[in-house]
């Protein structure tokens, strides 16, 4: 591993915040670590690539990011075992945040230095990391417009950033799920399978109301018909169904997740029949009333697997099999799986899934800036 190919300033924070957080007792999403990494777009290509600690970012009223979207996103995970910081799959991520920059008419970032920075800031931080089964350190880059003015344009300039935070499981229960049919997720042609900002405020709404009806997420079904499952809140969809695992098509509509891609990977490689099509709600109701639908779960990288307690379409509540490992195998199996991965228990020797964080060159840089201050 190249120690700081890219030159980055690494700047450490004066005190560490580590000790004042209880790690049992996580909230999701509301703790964040010492130190971010920030890199600036200046119209021709990215400059100025730094650690600093993590504070606030000044902003004018007329950032065009406010007014016209241009801000995209990306979530992942690092975990910590003999001593040593891991993420999962970052050159996945790297891609996909830069097939959402080529959506939302923003500049790519280049992917070897996006890995570098992650491990560089995972490194620095790696006090902040949990090492209590099933909890990690989250993982945010964003990358947004920055010119000022309120003319409908693609910005010239661009800043992304990357900060993290220790969570704890992003459900503590199974979910139940209203089948929606009235709001869509997504278009074809749209921007759905972007991971921007765009695409989860108007979800919120259709997610507060399910929560008020008494349902903890909701199914997404295709903009056209209303009859295709699409996704289920944030996460993708999976069906273990007549002996055969089903999961909606990324047709251009919904995120090509990269847990998505890890768990059909492990499950082709067990043997399991993988399913990647259109598939309607109407042939989950008919699975269910035959007793053939024996499992359903969401995937994504925060909650990693979902279990989904059951499914109400219209007047008709589909209640799935108790959630333990017996009726549940496969998901129980994948999860188990990928937890054990990230905790250094199983072989990543198959996939090389696993990047270490460790000699990134961090840690030096922030003992000479010490040093030098």
């Amino acid at each position: 591993m190249a120690i700081n190919k890219y030159s980055v300033k690494v700047t450490p924070t004066a005190k560490s915040r580590v000790d004042s957080v209880d790690f049992s007792n996580i909230p999701f999403g509301k703790v964040i670590s010492d130190h971010m990494f920030v890199a600036d777009y200046d119209g021709k290509q990215w400059v100025n690539p730094r650690i600093e600690p993590f504070g606030a970012i000044e902003m004018t009223p007329a950032n065009l990011a406010l007014h016209y979207g241009q801000s995209i996103f990306e979530g992942m995970k690092a975990t910590k075992f003999n001593g040593v910081p891991h993420l999962f799959r970052p050159e996945m991520h790297a891609r996909r945040l830069n097939i959402s920059a080529e959506r939302m008419c923003m500049p790519t970032f280049p992917e070897d230095l996006f890995v570098q920075a992650l491990e560089m800031l995972v490194e620095l931080d790696s006090e902040w990391i949990p090492e209590i089964e099933g909890n990690s350190l989250y993982i945010r880059p964003v990358m947004f417009a920055t010119d000022e003015y309120f003319g409908v344009h693609a910005s010239e300039k661009y800043k992304l950033v990357i900060f993290t935070g220790p969570v704890g499981p992003y459900y503590a229960k199974p979910v139940s799920l209203w089948v929606e049919e009235v709001y869509t997720r997504a278009a074809q042609g749209g921007a759905g399978e972007a991971k921007c900002a765009g695409n989860y405020g108007p979800a919120l709404l259709p997610a507060q109301r399910a929560k008020m009806a008494g349902y903890d997420q909701v199914m997404w079904m295709d903009a056209v018909e209303k009859k295709y499952v699409q996704e289920v809140g944030t996460m993708n969809l999976f069906f273990y169904m007549d002996g055969k695992i089903v999961t909606p098509a990324t047709t251009g509509t919904i995120l090509r997740g990269i847990t998505r891609d890890t768990l059909t990977t492990l499950l082709k490689d067990w043997g399991y029949t993988v399913e990647d099509r259109l598939l309607s709600i109407a042939e989950i109701a008919d699975a269910h009333g035959r007793g053939a639908l024996h499992d359903c779960f969401g995937a994504g990288t925060a909650a990693v697997i979902s279990h989904v307690s059951s499914i109400t379409w219209r007047e008709r509540r589909m209640e799935l099999p108790p959630v333990d490992e017996q009726h549940r195998e496969v998901s129980f199996r994948l999860k188990n799986h990928i937890n054990r991965l990230r905790a250094g228990l199983e072989s990543d020797e198959k996939y090389r899934w696993l990047h270490s964080c460790a000699n990134s060159g961090v840690m030096e840089l922030a003992g000479a800036q010490e040093m030098a201050g």
